[in-house]
């Protein structure tokens, strides 16, 4: 009897294992499938070279970027704009993760739950993204021969309408000496998969933290003559600034007044606004998780926090994360969540898929971001030349030191507060020098030709 009693309590553990493994593999299934189906070794969706033979990518406009013609993957005729769109379109072979040849291609394969791979009307679906191939071109050619990336967005609706990353190449084309020095890193998208020292763009999320935690913030002044010791670190400024407000010292960027706010404010009060600004979080853009930040706030002595506070010492941003925190501030404490895909084409009355804004937790009060608001204005206005701009761009330059004798990062962030215009903008520049001059210029050539032609 006790043999019995043995053997059906076994029959009973391993049918209750059965079924626990039936319930993972259907909700996998259900998660995942999509991502089983687009395997690159699916003779169905992709040719023996591993080479996706269904769907076409166009822009906003409706610009065909890449299409199957007689069986093979075509792009678009210029050459300018195939290397300035190659990170949102992909390459071939799927070498670039972000590309929508890769990313998306379970949506552009029309896969479905019922049917998998196999679409009973063909597979001419084609996907539009939220960007402009026309806005991409005019990043490309104002980065020039320097490495960086640019990212442009609308921050009440998500729709990304430029992102660009440079090194990059002529899918067409490509290069055969893909593996130097020339083209590292060409098969990473920086806007959304890296994370780079930021310098001096970090102080705003340091002045975000002191506008909330100092009471007297506005009251008090500074006398910089260049440098401050800190934790018997030498925080240096690249100019002597004297007397300055924190206004003045937010549109001078004063490191030595930064440094002095972020050690008074600690690093555990750091460290919460750094997540609460969504900088050490992964952003879901339709799937593509980005890069996440990394701060060492908590753990760091004085001198680190006094450096990280200007943006310097261990600190490492995702460009797309901050783009969105920019949105936030100029959106009153939310942004909506960047986004790519604007609709899928399926050749038939079956939606191609819902594909709706979504908004970010609070990234900053409302309070506070109206108060942000004012000084980025002010940075512009006072610092960097109001006209280079459109009307009511707010920004925050910055200069990142990398080391090694190499010409620091520019970069430039903020957004157009203007309800017509509504665009958050990030500028990396790698070793490109001034963040204002260098960067700024790159913001400029590429914020005035999208609201020259959306009106």
């Amino acid at each position: 009897m006790r043999k019995i009693e043995r053997r059906a309590v076994l029959c009973l553990l391993l049918a209750l294992c059965l079924l626990a493994g039936l319930c993972l593999f259907g909700f996998r299934f259900v998660t995942r499938g999509g991502e089983w189906a687009s395997f690159p070794a699916n003779r169905h969706l992709y040719d023996s070279s591993g080479r996706l033979i269904s769907g076409a990518v166009a822009d906003r406009d409706g610009d065909v970027l890449s299409d199957i013609v007689d069986g093979e993957r075509v792009y678009y005729p210029d050459a300018t704009v195939r290397r300035a769109t190659l990170h949102a379109v992909g390459d071939r072979q799927g070498n670039i993760g972000t590309g929508a040849l890769h990313a998306f291609a379970d949506q552009l394969s029309g896969y479905n739950l019922i049917t998998g791979g196999y679409s009973p009307i063909g597979n001419q679906r084609t996907m539009y993204l939220t960007l402009d191939a026309a806005f991409n071109v005019v990043a490309y050619n104002a980065l020039g021969s320097h490495r960086g990336a640019v990212g442009v967005y609308d921050y009440t609706t998500g729709e990304i309408l430029c992102m660009v990353s440079t090194p990059t190449f002529d899918p067409d084309n490509p290069p055969e000496n893909l593996d130097s020095e020339e083209y590292e890193g060409a098969y990473i998208n920086r806007f959304l998969s890296s994370a780079i020292v930021p310098g001096s763009i970090f102080k705003t999320v340091t002045l975000n933290a002191a506008l909330e935690n100092i009471p007297d913030l506005f009251d008090r002044t500074w006398e910089c003559d260049g440098s401050v010791t800190i934790g018997g670190t030498e925080v240096t400024c690249p100019s002597v600034h004297g007397s300055l407000d924190i206004q003045s010292a937010f549109a001078n960027s004063c490191n030595g007044v930064f440094a002095q706010l972020a050690v008074e404010l600690g690093g555990d009060v750091m460290q919460q606004y750094v997540e609460q600004a969504g900088l050490t979080s992964s952003l879901s853009v339709d799937g593509i998780q980005t890069a996440k930040g990394t701060f060492a706030f908590e753990d760091g002595d004085d001198a680190l926090v006094a450096w990280s506070g200007v943006g310097q010492g261990q600190d490492a941003l995702n460009p797309c994360a901050m783009m969105t925190y920019m949105g936030a501030i100029a959106s009153g404490g939310q942004a909506a969540v960047p986004r790519l895909i604007d609709s899928i084409e399926t050749g038939s009355i079956l939606p191609g898929g819902i594909f709706r804004t979504q908004q970010t937790d609070e990234l900053v009060a409302a309070d506070t971001a109206g108060t942000l608001r004012t000084m980025l204005r002010n940075n512009v206005e006072q610092t960097y030349g109001a006209s280079r701009f459109p009307d009511g761009t707010c920004a925050k330059s910055g200069t990142a030191e990398v080391g090694g004798g190499l010409t620091p990062n520019a970069w430039f962030a903020g957004f157009i507060d203007d309800p017509n215009h509504p665009y958050a903008f990030i500028v990396l520049v790698e070793n490109g020098g001034g963040g204002a001059s260098v960067a700024g210029e790159v913001a400029s050539d590429v914020l005035n030709a999208i609201v020259e032609k959306m009106g």
